[in-house]
């Protein structure tokens, strides 16, 4: 399974224009070195859009469920560092998924990542589930241009912190398809054809948005410990 774990949280949000090289800077060197040496998250990577928006789309891959609602990880939101403190009133529409991943195929993350978020139409979880683990989503790493596919679904409700209370309160993830490759141009024709918003919408999809995004940074739990 390429996601180093069972989990996953899943964020995308924007930053105030003037703000963006110092966030760039604390997110590198103090946020996701902090947050990924957090007991249970194995991997965190920053994405920078090439097509759609927001700007930013984050992914920390964790060992368990469990372990975005521990209390090691809710000390960190709730006693923010001065430099976190600073950099939250810059962030902008932050989405944010605490989330079981339901399927993942594949060896290894490519640079380039197409995102689908949307929520099912109640009575049709099933249908889709199936439809996207069972036959589409294992094949795509075999095609030209692709490495991994997945299939992440919301499960958890973030609670408040004082990290939200200082940026806003964050909206929430339903369903999201994170496909990595190495050819942007073969992602872009994944996302006219297989999983275009017209076919997750037949498939019983609402409010599907998508939107590409190429690596900006990685940092693993192993490498902070290192």
């Amino acid at each position: 399974m390429p996601l180093l774990g069972q989990a996953a949280m899943l964020l995308s949000f924007d930053i105030a224009p003037e703000a963006v090289p110092e966030h760039d800077d604390w997110h590198t060197h103090e946020h996701l070195p902090e947050r990924v040496s957090i007991p249970g998250f194995v991997r965190g990577s920053r994405w920078i859009a090439v097509q759609g928006r927001p700007r930013y789309m984050v992914l920390y891959e964790v060992a368990q469920l469990a372990t975005l609602n521990s209390d090691a990880y809710l000390q960190r939101l709730n006693h923010p560092t001065p430099w976190t403190s600073k950099m939250m009133p810059h962030y902008r529409g932050m989405s944010r998924g605490l989330c079981s991943v339901t399927g993942s195929f594949g060896l290894g993350v490519g640079h380039i990542g197409l995102l689908l978020r949307f929520r099912p139409q109640p009575g049709t979880e099933a249908a889709m589930r199936r439809w996207l683990i069972a036959e589409l989503l294992p094949d795509l790493p075999l095609r030209t241009g692709f490495c991994s596919a997945h299939l992440l679904e919301g499960a958890l409700r973030p609670p408040m912190t004082n990290e939200q209370l200082i940026r806003g309160a964050d909206a929430g993830v339903d369903w999201a398809i994170f496909v990595t490759g190495y050819s942007q141009t073969a992602l872009a024709q994944l996302a006219d054809s297989d999983l275009s918003i017209a076919r997750l919408t037949e498939r019983g999809a609402e409010g599907a948005k998508v939107a590409a995004f190429r690596m900006d940074y990685s940092l693993s739990h192993d490498d902070v410990n290192a």
